[in-house]
């Protein structure tokens, strides 16, 4: 063999020993590695085993203490449940033996109500035949007492019952007179408080001027140089004045004054301004006469549309008929009783509206008739009839409704009243008359009504005196107590009422206060 097969050959020998070399030490390596592998697993395995043992007893004993406090808790409970229970049962002891107490002493209550009751029967039971024998024996008296009353009255049954029929309606008398005078009374002053409710609204909303004024009818004069220009030649001056205000001058009567006489008040105040207006110019003659007083009259006719106007917007009438409105601007030169018409008229106007807002009434309807209520009076005698009748019928000529007219007719009484407008105008008329010092009243006629007043008094039987007083709004009746009694006193003031009602006139109402008085005097000795 060859040096380089051989070499070959060695080296792979060399090289092959070399890896069974590497092997073997490797597999003992391997072997020695697996061996302490395997130590640690076992001392691994066996520090398990110790910490499960561990472990387990730390369980067993954790179980164990949980065990035995689960056990006091437990026991703790059912300590506390028996003591509630005790107490409970405490309670419902003390319960039973109050309502044992309350029933046995409800028990001895009604034990005691009962014997109670046994004795009232007993007694009622006595009385009932106690009264029966009563009865039984008033029977017997009663046909006793009737047989002797007939005996001795000479009187029979029948006109016993006659004599009692008679006495017992005297008795019903009497006391339907009081039971009249309560339900009058009562009546009276319900009426009294609604009818002064509606007043008082109506009078307290309503506030007006209150006028004292009086036509003027003088005219003083600067001096006897001024009289003698209204005078003027041969008395020419005052003949045209006269003649174009259709009046009548009194000069020579009254020193430095010229008096103005005239039934129209609105002549009177034509002349009255005119003359002013002369006297202040200074010329006067019959030409400067009749242009001052053409000047005036249409100054005058401006003013009463103007008044007409003003106080039909005051109140908030509408659609007034030109002539209307200028006779009720007129209405402001003309008076009655002391009142002023125009500012009567605006009064009665705004105190009818005020009634019907109250009442629930138509108010524009009647404000409307409550002005033109007077419109009669600024008429002339061309017109035939009362105040009151040409006045509604000027007013229904001008187109004013039926409702409008009629409340106009009838403000005064002479028509019946048939509208609610119609009475509303007619109070709120009879209101505004009767307001204190609204109209002045001569003496004559104020003592001519007192003394009619005492005369219907003093006409009843029965009456010893009457006094008018109050002027006039109160009549007290004195009678005499021997012969009216205290019911007959009561039908008297009825009577005498009605009978004031029946024949007398008179503003608002009056009052009849009877008085009867019983003396009795002894004397001591």
């Amino acid at each position: 063999m060859s040096p380089i097969v051989l070499t070959v050959l060695s080296v792979m020998a060399g090289g092959g020993i070399g890896a069974l070399g590497f092997l073997f030490y490797r597999r003992m390596l391997d072997e020695k590695v697996r061996n302490a592998a395997q130590k640690d697993a076992e001392k691994i395995i066996a520090r398990a085993k110790s910490q499960v043992i561990k472990i387990e007893k730390d369980a067993e004993f954790r179980a164990k203490d949980f065990e035995t406090r689960a056990r006091k808790n437990l026991e703790n409970e059912l300590r506390k449940e028996k003591q509630k229970m005790q107490n409970t049962e405490l309670v419902l002891k003390e319960k039973e033996v109050r309502l044992e107490r309350d029933y046995k002493r409800k028990d001895d209550v009604l034990q005691g109500k009962i014997k109670d009751l046994d004795l009232q029967t007993q007694r009622l039971s006595v009385s009932e035949k106690r009264l029966k024998e009563m009865d039984e024996k008033t029977k017997m008296q009663l046909e006793e007492l009737e047989s002797k009353l007939q005996s001795v009255s000479n009187m029979t049954t029948g006109q016993a019952k006659a004599e009692l029929m008679q006495t017992l309606a005297d008795t019903v008398r009497s006391e339907a007179a009081l039971k009249l005078q309560k339900i009058e009374e009562e009546a009276l002053q319900e009426a009294d408080k609604r009818a002064k409710r509606v007043l008082s609204i109506a009078i307290s909303r309503y506030a007006s001027e209150v006028t004292t004024e009086r036509t003027v009818s003088t005219i003083p004069l600067t001096g006897d140089e001024m009289k003698g220009k209204i005078i003027g030649r041969e008395g020419r001056n005052i003949r045209a004045l006269e003649a174009a205000c259709g009046v009548d001058l009194i000069i020579d009567e009254t020193p430095e004054t010229v008096i103005i006489s005239s039934f129209d008040p609105v002549r009177r105040e034509i002349a009255r301004r005119s003359l002013a207006k002369l006297i202040e110019d200074g010329r006067v003659h019959p030409a400067r006469i009749e242009e001052v007083v053409d000047k005036v009259k249409s100054e005058i006719m401006s003013t009463m549309k103007d008044d007409g106007e003003k106080a039909a917007f005051d109140v908030g009438v509408h659609g007034l008929n030109p002539n209307i409105i200028n006779i009720l601007g007129g209405l402001r030169y003309r008076q009655s009783e002391g009142q002023n018409l125009l500012t009567s008229s605006l009064e009665v106007a705004h105190i009818v509206g005020l009634l019907a807002d109250e009442i629930g009434a138509d108010s524009k309807l009647g404000k409307r008739a409550g002005l033109l209520h007077a419109i009669g009076r600024g008429l002339d005698h061309s017109y035939e009839g009362s105040y009151a009748q040409v006045g509604a019928e000027f007013a229904r000529k001008h187109g004013e409704k039926e409702d409008v007219c009629h409340a106009i007719r009838s403000h005064t009484g002479e028509v019946p009243a048939q509208t609610i407008t119609a009475h509303l105008v007619q109070s709120a008329f009879n209101l505004a008359r009767s307001r204190p010092g609204a109209r002045r009243q001569n003496v004559e006629a104020y003592v001519r009504r007192l003394a009619d007043l005492e005369s219907v008094a003093n006409s009843f039987d029965g009456v010893a005196h009457s006094y008018a007083i109050q002027a006039g709004k109160e009549i007290r009746v004195l009678v005499d107590s021997g012969k009216v009694t205290d019911e007959q006193a009561i039908m008297l003031s009825r009577d005498i009422a009605r009978k004031i009602e029946r024949e007398l006139n008179y503003p608002g109402q009056v009052r009849v206060n009877v008085v009867r008085e019983t003396r009795i005097v002894e004397h001591a000795r």
